[in-house]
């Protein structure tokens, strides 16, 4: 048993070393199929990095009674934060509050006037309150305007943003079905093309296949070289994928972090190397063993 899987092994060697034409064609589709595997790694960090960026610029605020202590306010973040659609609230003061007005209204001197001319701060407290989804604001606008808390909460500005909050949700959720049907399309492409190249090369083999038949060797000591072949350019093509992206990554990560909003390419790959290596790899040998399996079927068949 030992043996006929030794001369299995060296016989999908050779094959991988004497088939060069054919190696190397199968070899290159693997690569760049693996290489689109990939990119739709990227394209989906990309993607949850940005629309997290978008569901994060979209808040509610909840502004406070004026003779609202801060005591108060800090307690009701308190009682806030429990609630499970909420992800997040930051608490801004009166003081801050007017500190970030003036520098936003530093050039309009009528603004600046009417301020020295009031004397005191007519701007509220308020807490900046980020839903987990974008879908679960009007639960958190009807938690906040409950009769309960009528005496400190002055309003809630749910539904001065509410027709932006429900485009911002129809957007992210296009967003995800477009990268959805884009993945799932280029990966069946994909895997078709490496398909054929593999069937390809062991429709070249046919002679080869049909002595080996004729001398009577079984069907798994025929089948066998085609699937180490197979498993040997898949690993060839996820090595060669993955020091590719690699370089790619370390050489484009900083170039293109400003027009990613801040998503670095390199560090992403860094962070997720060992899911990059596992997919690369697994797709490359996974492609290879099935398409080698399933292509030499046709020749197998009495």
């Amino acid at each position: 048993m030992f043996l006929a899987l030794e001369r299995i092994i060296l016989l999908g060697w050779e094959k991988f070393s004497r088939d060069k034409s054919s190696t190397w064609a199968a070899l290159i589709v693997t690569a760049v199929v693996v290489f689109m595997f990939s990119s739709l790694l990227f394209l989906q960090g990309v993607s949850v990095f940005l629309l997290s960026r978008l569901e994060n610029s979209v808040d509610v605020s909840v502004y406070f009674a004026q003779d609202a202590s801060e005591e108060d306010i800090l307690a009701f973040k308190e009682r806030l934060l429990p609630v499970p659609e909420v992800k997040d609230a930051v608490y801004i003061s009166k003081d801050k509050a007017l500190e970030e007005f003036v520098a936003l209204h530093k050039n309009d001197q009528f603004i600046v006037d009417a301020l020295e001319t009031i004397g005191t701060n007519p701007l509220l407290a308020s807490l900046n309150i980020l839903a987990k989804d974008p879908g679960q604001y009007p639960k958190i606008a009807q938690f906040l305007e409950q009769e309960a808390f009528s005496g400190i909460v002055e309003r809630v500005d749910y539904k001065d943003r509410q027709n932006v909050i429900q485009r911002m949700e129809e957007l992210t959720k296009g967003i995800r079905l477009v990268v959805l049907i884009v993945s799932v399309g280029l990966a069946f492409i994909a895997v078709l093309v490496a398909f054929n190249t593999i069937r390809l090369t062991i429709y070249n083999s046919r002679d080869e296949i049909e002595v080996m038949r004729l001398v009577g060797a079984s069907n798994s000591f025929i089948q066998g070289p085609f699937v180490v072949q197979g498993i040997v350019v898949g690993v060839f093509g996820g090595l060669l994928t993955f020091l590719f992206l690699f370089f790619l990554s370390w050489f484009a990560g900083p170039r293109f972090e400003s027009f990613l909003s801040g998503f670095n390419l390199f560090e992403y790959f860094t962070s997720h190397v060992f899911l990059f290596l596992a997919l690369e790899f697994g797709v490359g040998i996974g492609l290879g063993v099935v398409s080698s399996v399933v292509a030499i079927q046709k020749y197998l068949r009495i």
